[in-house]
């Protein structure tokens, strides 16, 4: 689907029409700018690698450089490739964000934030063991038995236990884009997306 590469800039709210108050997630879109035209002849499929967010010289490979330099921009941050894009599409035009319009809907794709190591309460909601009373004083949020003793005397591949929360890839679908600031390449699309303040998107229609 096609799209485009954005930043999260916050969350605020604002009112519709109706007056219902709505929770927006604050999106910079663009400006995008084409640096690939990927062709069935010279790829074997058709897309379009869009480039996001400029970064200086010193950060970045000879190779990204003179890639950069046949679409005539500057160093950027984030390429992503898009499927089915306008086919009239050239190497070095660019993308804002008034390629979305108020009401579409959206997926939006980013990456969580990291929690770190998490017992089995936080990662997977368990109620914790037992009462606070009756002589039990320890091991209150510890996750209860492993299995059966006897068979299969080993813990079930799944099972639910303490490890690494966040820092994973998540894809939010069918969010409405309820404002679009084309001026300053905003987006406000309702809900929340992945990721902390800062972090780059992937917004798809």
């Amino acid at each position: 689907m096609p799209g485009l590469i954005g930043k999260k800039i916050g969350m605020t709210s604002l009112f519709t029409e109706e007056g219902k108050y709505v929770p927006v997630t604050i999106i910079e879109a663009g400006p995008c700018v084409v640096t690939q035209v990927k062709t069935i002849d010279n790829d074997g499929y058709h897309a379009i690698q869009i480039a996001f967010h400029d970064k200086k010289e010193k950060h970045c490979t000879k190779a990204l450089l003179g890639h950069f330099k046949k679409a005539n921009t500057t160093p950027k941050s984030k390429l992503y490739e898009f499927k089915d894009f306008d086919s009239s599409l050239k190497l070095g035009d660019i993308l804002r964000a008034d390629f979305f319009t108020t009401d579409d809907f959206v997926e939006v794709k980013g990456k969580t934030k990291g929690k770190g190591f998490q017992g089995v309460i936080k990662r997977h909601n368990f109620s914790g063991v037992g009462g606070q009373t009756h002589g039990q004083h320890n091991r209150l949020r510890a996750p209860g038995s492993m299995g059966a003793s006897s068979f299969p005397s080993r813990v079930w591949k799944g099972k639910r236990m303490a490890g690494h929360l966040g820092n994973e890839n998540i894809k939010i679908f069918n969010l409405q884009v309820m404002k679009v600031i084309p001026e300053n390449n905003i987006l406000m699309v309702k809900g929340a997306v992945p990721g902390s303040v800062g972090s780059y998107l992937i917004i798809e229609k």
